[in-house]
């Protein structure tokens, strides 16, 4: 067998070692970030829901979803740990207070074309895009062909 017969298969085998070990190193990833999980934790659910952590068992917690309210769920079900300041953003909806040095982004793009200027000083003059009176005039004028009928003679 030749070296270049075999290239692409080492190439495909490598490539499958890459993708393997980038899976593995986040799923370990993912798997520290569970374990490290505290009473009293904020957490998102891979279903979307957040919640605080009561008891953390082997391979269950024990979540407190609303005052007085838990459910018990599996390990593998939380999709991310959040920081308490995040978790009270987001659950709470307290917000931290904006410093005077942060931009204001605008909810639209009004402000982005806008000017200092007035609308006199500037270059370009606006163009009517509608039909003129003289023009429509100017086509009355002119008796209306049918099919039948040319300007040649």
């Amino acid at each position: 067998m030749n070296i270049v017969t075999l290239l692409p298969f080492i190439v495909l085998i490598g490539a499958m070692f890459l993708m393997t070990r980038s899976a593995k190193k986040k799923q370990q990833a993912a798997a520290q970030m569970r374990n490290e999980m505290q009473p009293g934790t904020g957490i998102r659910t891979i279903g979307g829901m957040y919640a605080t952590v009561k008891e953390v068992h082997d391979d269950a917690v024990l979540l407190e979803v609303a005052p007085g309210v838990h459910a018990v769920y599996a390990k593998n079900a939380i999709g991310a740990v959040l920081a308490d300041d995040e978790y009270n953003r987001i659950v709470h909806g307290t917000e931290d207070d904006l410093s005077e040095d942060t931009p204001v982004v605008p909810d639209d793009a009004s402000s982005l074309t806008e000017t200092d200027e007035p609308a006199d000083a500037s270059d370009d003059s606006r163009i009517d895009l509608g039909k003129k009176d003289a023009a429509a005039e100017a086509d009355d004028a002119q008796p209306k062909k049918t099919d039948g009928e040319s300007d040649a003679k």
